[in-house]
């Protein structure tokens, strides 16, 4: 006899009034041990090289943007998990791939435990999607549902979501762990049984990961996670995971009434016309995944009228912007402590790549001196003692920069000589006077 826990599975040899794992306060329960089978016959195996590669082949989805994300298209047989937060567009995603999947002669059955048939319905005309081809099923049994689909037959199965379904016989209430766990487990083998594609809508988290067992994502073969600012209408699609193809490959869409519109030239749509003409403003060359684009880098360096100046970060690491501002006090002799600080990645795009470094100091420092640059890109990391250290992908940087007509590039040479003060110089910033404290104006005032 062992005891179990009814939210993440824990098993212990011993009754508890608590689960040592999950902190639960719920005490663990009886479960039975089923004996191990002494009489089981062995395993087969088969040589490596007679194993065939076809099944591994992607049939396009008809959403260019989807299809270099899933690195060609959906695999039969593949289980493909989606995270992001609320109404950041998960439905709509799959509503729409379903349609184009629709329009190609293919079928999908829509799986909502969320929502009734008549709202995922309504949400198909508001989209204007092929709806010929797409099966809706409403109910909360995974059971149930795979009994759907095995009568159905169809080329993708859609659960929304995975948090809301659950097994009759498991306990505990949907989206628990052991529920969570043993829902996907059931909807994994089928997929693989079958050769039908799976895909699993999940819940997050407050920190921001997919909710439920980290098992979930180590079973299932992509892993894709939506995100944006839902005040806006940039998404990004992000590869996390993908046993057929290329991960951090990522996908960028834009919200409309019609739902996610694929961005073909993110740069484009990123940076904006008049680029360089206020100060504070500095193009980023990110390369995120396999992609390049261009980001706007925004500072704002204005007087603070508190004791404690503010710092208002979004869209990049505040701890790194904290860094930044204290390497150019040390080391570039430009002070920030009487003034309030904002800096935003433009587009509502998180950046997370280290070279956005002496782009945000370049911005910062044009703030500050209120002096506009004019079109500037500029990469880089910036280290605590003041060097500019190299990143990857420096050749498509700059190659995206130009594209878009940017001749002022700023980047580091490799040859271990780059200093931040030096970057300033090269960004135009030079003659100015350093000292350890500067006044903060305004842009009527001009320069203090």
């Amino acid at each position: 006899m062992q005891y179990e826990c009814s939210a993440c599975g824990y098993r212990s040899p011993k009754w508890m009034g608590f689960c040592p794992q999950c902190r639960s306060n719920g005490a663990l329960v009886a479960a039975e041990v089923p004996a191990p089978s002494r009489n089981r016959p062995a395993a087969r195996a088969v040589p490596l090289d007679a194993v065939g590669t076809g099944t591994a082949a992607g049939k396009p989805v008809g959403m260019g943007e989807v299809d270099r994300v899933l690195g060609g298209g959906l695999v039969p047989g593949a289980v493909i998990l989606v995270g992001g937060e609320p109404g950041v567009g998960k439905s709509t995603l799959l509503l729409q791939i379903a349609g184009h999947l629709s329009a190609g002669g293919r079928r999908t059955m829509f799986a909502s435990a969320e929502e009734s048939p008549e709202q995922v319905g309504l949400r198909a005309q508001r989209l204007g999607v092929d709806a010929a081809g797409i099966l809706v099923v409403g109910d909360r049994d995974v059971d149930a549902v795979i009994a759907a689909a095995e009568e159905l037959r169809p080329d993708l199965v859609v659960v929304d979501s995975v948090q809301t379904v659950g097994a009759a016989e498991v306990g505990g209430a949907p989206g628990g762990v052991a529920q969570v766990r043993e829902s996907a487990a059931r909807l994994i083998h089928f997929a693989k049984e079958r050769g039908i594609a799976v895909v699993l809508v999940g819940h997050v988290t407050k920190t921001g990961g997919i909710a439920g067992p980290k098992v979930l994502e180590h079973a299932v073969d992509v892993v894709l996670y939506l995100e944006g600012d839902p005040e806006r209408g940039l998404r990004m699609l992000r590869c996390l995971k993908n046993r057929f193809g290329a991960t951090h490959q990522i996908g960028l869409f834009e919200m409309g009434d019609a739902g996610l519109a694929e961005v073909g030239d993110p740069s484009g749509l990123l940076v904006a016309r008049g680029l360089g003409d206020v100060a504070g403003s500095v193009v980023f060359p990110a390369v995120d995944g396999r992609r390049s684009l261009l980001v706007e880098i925004q500072a704002l360096v204005a007087a603070s009228a508190t004791p404690q100046p503010r710092r208002s970060v979004k869209g990049l690491e505040a701890n790194r912007v904290a860094q930044i501002l204290a390497v150019l006090e040390r080391h570039a002799d430009y002070s920030f402590a009487a003034a309030d600080v904002y800096v935003s990645a433009v587009g509502g795009l998180k950046v997370r790549d280290p070279g956005s470094d002496l782009p945000v100091a370049v911005a910062l420092v044009s703030s500050l001196l209120n002096e506009p640059l004019g079109p500037v890109a500029a990469w880089g990391e910036v280290g605590l003692t003041g060097e500019v250290r190299s990143v990857v992908h420096g050749d498509r940087r700059r190659a995206e920069a130009k594209r878009l007509g940017i001749e002022t590039i700023i980047g580091p040479t490799g040859n271990g000589e780059d200093r931040i003060r030096r970057a300033l110089q090269r960004a135009g910033l030079e003659g100015r006077p350093r000292r350890r404290s500067h006044s903060v104006h305004s842009d009527s005032d001009g320069l203090a």
